[in-house]
């Protein structure tokens, strides 16, 4: 039945052009850091040791991407499997969250990279979204992505439950307490009929190219306060076009100092960095 009602939801608003309810806007001028799975250079990505880092080295966000488990937890982590970031495999979804907690999320990290190994990462393990906001509270800021919304079909109501109970959402600060974003426009669209005081980022695939008619821009702006997208599908002219229909612009996929004066050089309004120490410690060194 809920498939069916984002559906219709969906037609509706291509049909009229527009959202019911109005887009909370992302005030502040300020050009985000926004700490790639937590400060995923130096600790292993998605881990409480990486968004504790990201907070320590000055990140104006922790990103976090949610699966969701078995019996209906939100964890974070980046692929729909367990694969890649732990000793585990198959798909996240196929886990309790018992049995997730078992694997290992850090030994993998330190076999890749060495430089920046440490012993204490191998006790680490997939945090839930519930023990980040236990964590660290209302003392960071939170960008939020749901990944695979159609495997996961309650996940936006289970995202905002928690919002709502660790008091995050309806913060006024020109920079929001939460962003969330993701590719997949419905879950968008749905998550701001259910909860509009949130700014969202509708994400464009890697290999998108950045370019969006006037109608287009328009019709994003109905649900979404920005657009996310790869720092190489982009220039200047598509950077200005989305501020001119109010929209900000965050990127990713970045690499090394080029990119980030990239980003600069179109005013852009944000990027992901997987160190951002770094990030920060270029565009010091590029403005001054």
């Amino acid at each position: 039945m809920r498939k069916y009602q984002i559906i219709l939801l969906i037609f509706v608003l291509f049909v009229s052009g527009c959202v019911g309810k109005e887009v909370t806007p992302i005030a502040s001028e300020e050009f985000f850091i926004i700490a790639h799975r937590g400060a995923s250079t130096y600790a292993p990505e998605h881990t409480m040791i990486a968004y504790e880092v990201a907070e320590q080295l000055g990140a104006t966000y922790i990103e976090i991407d949610l699966q969701m488990t078995k019996d209906g937890v939100l964890v974070a982590m980046h692929d729909e499997t367990v694969d890649r970031t732990t000793e585990g495999e198959g798909l996240v979804k196929d886990y309790t969250l018992e049995e997730l907690k078992k694997l290992n999320a850090g030994k993998w990290f330190n076999d890749t990279y060495p430089d920046f190994a440490n012993t204490a990462f191998e006790k680490a393990r997939v945090p839930t979204l519930r023990e980040i906001f236990d964590n660290f509270g209302d003392r960071v800021n939170y960008y939020i992505e749901m990944k695979s919304p159609k495997i996961y079909e309650e996940m936006e109501e289970e995202l905002l439950a928690l919002l709502e109970e660790y008091n995050l959402l309806n913060h006024e600060e020109d920079v929001p307490k939460v962003i969330v974003q993701s590719f997949n426009r419905a879950s968008l669209i749905e998550f701001h009929e259910l909860e509009p005081s949130i700014p969202l980022i509708q994400l464009l695939g890697n290999k998108e190219e950045a370019k969006f008619t006037n109608q287009e821009m328009k019709s994003l702006k109905t649900y979404a306060s920005g657009i996310g997208v790869n720092v190489n599908a982009v220039d200047g002219t598509f950077v200005h076009e989305a501020h001119e229909n109010g929209l900000k612009v965050h990127l990713f996929s970045l690499i090394g100092e080029a990119d980030i004066k990239k980003a600069l050089l179109y005013k852009a309004d944000g990027i992901f960095a997987d160190a951002p120490n770094v990030a920060l410690e270029i565009i010091d060194r590029t403005q001054n």
